[in-house]
């Protein structure tokens, strides 16, 4: 059977409409405690934790029920970033993980993520055995059996704790000066403490969640304040983080902002040049920039793509026994440290790497010279499947044509919104305009 609940990250919608209700996510924790439980006659447990949306707290509730009515302990783990429901599932010898999170996402949204026992998201066959149970329903524990739920007070600081450990021994951050904005969300303690702790003057932004300004004007998707408060503050480096902390952007001295792309090359470079890099390979998605593939190959290196989603960067991964891979939108994973991205850990790394050659992020930021690459967003009614449509396909052919040899096109539905992204590289940046723009007025018609 096809997914129909799960997308390209989890569940995700609008809170308190269809499937973001507490009655789903009732009957998801029911599925998943149930498919859970089929392993092994031990003590079954969950953790969960969640982001700063108002949401989350119904969510949560509707989640625990459905696990405990199902005989699974809980063990709830409050707001963190996602990277550590993944760390605690595995630390703690729970069954499952799940993160209540909608990522860079508005207030309104919210999202169900899972993790298996091993700390990474789950494959599609384990998704779609879950979205069998929620159809068909699961039998209930009897009284006897229902499960517990536990408030876990320290688990941002467990999380911290394993993050400083990813930054090398004996360096400290003493003399930088980092802005970090915590888009409002789930690290708007851990990272700037963390980054504290290490010896860094911190100057702090977005951190003050109340549950509806979540990644409203900052975060990773909306840096501009962020940039402009490290000129104001004279600042070595900007870190901006999404809602849930699992992606990163890096902002030089000057303002400037790098992506996710020259993050990874900085890191693929470095970690080759150790012999730390495995089979000299960086994984990233179809989204990733040209220049970084010319780059790496220009090094010996190779770059892996795979469908847009960090689940299917990890897939990759582990399938090929690769340690780094990401997005460009900041997703950064490195499975040396951590089973799934981590802004804050990826923004160690970075900032380990100026420690230890002494240069300005400026410089450590511009790895290769990126392509001409635009994405364009075109919101469509749901129900409708635009790149079904003749007229959409005559016009991605016909623009595929014009970019043969010279650049190319990657079009495709968003897995969590109504949305097509049209992205385009081309060494013409006026043949590329002209190319999406064709395919985004057919696409348009469906708006």
């Amino acid at each position: 059977m096809a997914r129909q609940l799960f997308g390209t990250d989890g569940v995700r919608g609008q809170a308190n409409e269809h499937p973001m209700t507490a009655d789903m996510a009732l009957r998801l924790g029911q599925a998943a405690g149930q498919y859970f439980r089929r392993t092994g006659d031990h003590g079954h447990r969950v953790v969960i934790g969640k982001d700063t949306r108002r949401s989350g707290y119904m969510l949560e509730n509707a989640m625990t029920a459905g696990f405990t009515s199902v005989g699974m302990d809980v063990f709830l783990l409050g707001p963190v970033p996602t990277p550590a429901v993944g760390l605690l599932a595995r630390s703690m010898r729970a069954d499952l993980g799940v993160m209540i999170s909608a990522s860079h996402n508005p207030y309104q949204d919210n999202g169900i993520k899972f993790f298996g026992p091993d700390g990474f998201k789950l494959s599609d066959d384990t998704e779609e055995a879950i979205e069998a149970l929620v159809e068909n329903g699961v039998p209930l524990a009897e009284a006897r059996g229902i499960g517990k739920a536990t408030r876990i007070d320290d688990g941002r600081y467990r999380y911290m704790e394993f993050a400083k450990t990813t930054f090398p021994r004996g360096q400290r951050l003493d003399g930088l000066k980092v802005v970090v904005d915590c888009a409002n969300g789930a690290a708007y303690r851990t990272a700037p403490e963390v980054l504290w702790e290490l010896g860094a003057e911190v100057v702090p932004l977005a951190v003050s969640p109340n549950g509806y300004n979540i990644n409203d004007k900052c975060g990773s998707t909306r840096p501009e304040t962020a940039m402009e408060a490290v000129c104001a503050h004279g600042a070595d480096l900007g870190i901006c983080l999404d809602g849930d902390a699992d992606r990163v952007v890096i902002i030089d001295e000057a303002g400037v902002l790098a992506d996710g792309d020259q993050f990874m090359g900085l890191i693929a470079d470095r970690w080759a040049a150790a012999d730390r890099l495995a089979h000299g390979t960086l994984v990233a998605t179809v989204m990733s920039n040209l220049g970084l593939e010319r780059h790496l190959a220009d090094r010996g290196l190779k770059l892996l793509r795979t469908a847009v989603g960090d689940r299917y960067v990890v897939e990759a991964m582990r399938e090929g026994g690769y340690n780094l891979g990401g997005e460009q939108s900041g997703h950064v994973v490195m499975t040396d440290h951590v089973t799934t991205g981590d802004g804050l850990i990826a923004a160690l790394q970075f900032l380990s790497a100026m420690v230890e050659t002494g240069k300005p992020a400026s410089e450590l930021a511009r790895v290769f010279t990126a392509y001409p690459q635009k994405l364009t967003n075109i919101r469509y009614q749901r129900g409708t499947t635009p790149l079904e449509a003749a007229s959409v396909i005559s016009a991605i052919h016909a623009g595929e044509e014009k970019l043969r040899g010279r650049g190319r096109l990657v079009i495709r539905k968003s897995g969590t919104e109504p949305l097509v992204r049209i992205m385009g590289e081309c060494e013409d940046p006026v043949l590329l305009d002209a190319v999406l723009g064709d395919i985004a007025s057919e696409v348009t018609r469906f708006a």
